[in-house]
């Protein structure tokens, strides 16, 4: 179907009625419709591999699939047979199951850092639980987040510092305080500022950079003399960095860590992760006040334990890290070349590690703008390409590298009217996209 084909009536239809059943049409609200161009948000029918299809009938090459959480590529073959080897016998009884055991032995063969680990479904079950493990072990009520990075929990500690903190009482969001990312004596002035009071810090060891030289490290000694822990939330890290996270990559164990996303590719799974001396505090052989660290009925569902040690298995035996990297890199070298062709080179930027790519859309002045961002979406999506990031999975091939860019070429020809013209809304469909975080609607 070429794009003045594209149909998006189904669409347009099942959104309405998931609107109407359920509160902003999707369950998680990087989904949302207000995340895509009015009239072209398509709902999903089913993916194989990097491809998807919409309840139109369009067929898309996808990014950022599940939301980073699917870097195998949908139905993964190995994925699947371990999960239905493991339907047949059970996913939930009322002891431990044997898979337990060695789903942990697993992933602590590949998380070499970590000495003890326990399974939820969410990256916020388990970055709450270490943020509770870090009260608990100090004695102390505040947490410090990086404020340059946008995401840690659904939980009041986070989403109380944030626009949409309605329903959070203001003495929860008093406890939490802010960090910069690579300013160690900044970070020092928040500690001493609230000298014995900080449990821990909390944040991705990186995002779209690499970190400055010393500063983890720095980080580390940095919480530990002032008496916290330090925990790094490995949900987008973990997996694409490397398969033990970005803590082999940069050498510098937390005391604390989360994983989750990829470690399922798709099938739900979290971790939390770290020294034992912290991790014993929620189990049965440690003489000090017990800690209700984590107790969920699906945590430890057989299943997803399956996909996870299949995910293990396949990361080691087809190195899928090196292969995530590889793609990322053509892809952003595509868009470079392409952006650049058009005269849009420095409107249309690609940024982050290259299996962790995302894409930033900037207006004349060279700042972020939502209604290019939509001009941008909506130009791929008619071209075939859908997702919120150029975030890579494995099982992209050469030609959808190739179709990719030249989706983006086009894109790129409309984007430079678009800024011949000093004008963006031409070309948007209707109502820009919107952050996800925001007061009012």
């Amino acid at each position: 179907m070429t794009p003045s084909e594209k149909s998006f009536g189904r669409s347009v239809e099942l959104n309405a009625r998931l609107q109407g059943v359920v509160p902003g049409g999707a369950h998680t609200y990087a989904k949302g419709l207000d995340q895509y161009p009015e009239n072209m948000a398509p709902v999903i029918t089913h993916g194989r591999g990097a491809h998807v299809w919409d309840a139109d009938g369009n067929e898309y090459i996808e990014y950022g699939s599940g939301l980073r959480a699917v870097s195998l590529g949908h139905a993964h073959p190995a994925v699947l047979e371990a999960v239905r080897g493991q339907l047949g016998l059970g996913t939930n009884f009322v002891r431990p199951s044997v898979i337990e055991l060695y789903a942990a032995e697993r992933f602590l063969a590949t998380v070499q850092t970590a000495e003890m680990v326990k399974f939820a479904k969410n990256g916020s079950d388990v970055t709450t639980a270490a943020v509770k493990l870090a009260r608990a072990a100090t004695g102390r009520p505040m947490v410090a987040i990086c404020r340059d990075q946008p995401f840690f929990s659904i939980d009041d500690w986070f989403i109380s510092t944030t626009a949409m903190s309605a329903g959070i009482p203001g003495s929860t969001a008093d406890l939490t305080v802010h960090f910069p990312y690579g300013d160690l004596p900044a970070t020092e002035r928040v500690l001493q500022e609230h000298e014995g009071q900080v449990s821990c810090l909390i944040l991705e060891a990186a995002t779209q950079h690499d970190p400055p030289d010393g500063y983890l490290a720095g980080l580390r000694d940095l919480a530990h003399r002032h008496g916290c822990l330090l925990i790094f939330d490995e949900m987008i890290t973990g997996f694409r960095w490397s398969e033990a996270g970005a803590q082999a990559v940069y050498g510098v164990a937390p005391d604390l860590s989360t994983f989750g996303k990829a470690l399922g590719n798709g099938f739900a799974i979290s971790a939390l992760a770290g020294k034992r001396e912290f991790m014993e505090r929620g189990g049965l052989r440690d003489d000090r006040e017990r800690v209700f660290l984590l107790s969920t009925t699906h945590g430890a569902e057989s299943h997803s334990l399956a996909a996870a040690m299949a995910v293990l298995d396949t990361y080691e035996k087809e190195g899928i890290v090196a292969r995530l990297h590889a793609l990322g890199d053509r892809l952003a070298g595509g868009v470079r070349e392409v952006a650049e062709a058009a005269g849009v080179g420095d409107h249309v930027v690609t940024r982050g590690r290259a299996s962790n790519l995302v894409f930033a859309t900037l207006d004349q002045d060279l700042q972020p703008s939502q209604d290019y961002r939509t001009l941008f979406l909506r130009e791929l999506i008619l071209g075939g390409v859908v997702g919120p990031s150029f975030v890579v999975s494995a099982a992209l091939t050469d030609v959808d590298i190739a179709r990719t860019v030249e989706a983006v070429a086009q894109a790129c020809v409309v984007y430079r009217k678009a800024l011949d013209a000093d004008d963006p809304r031409g070309w948007t469909g209707g109502r820009p996209v919107k952050p996800v975080f925001r007061r009012f609607v």
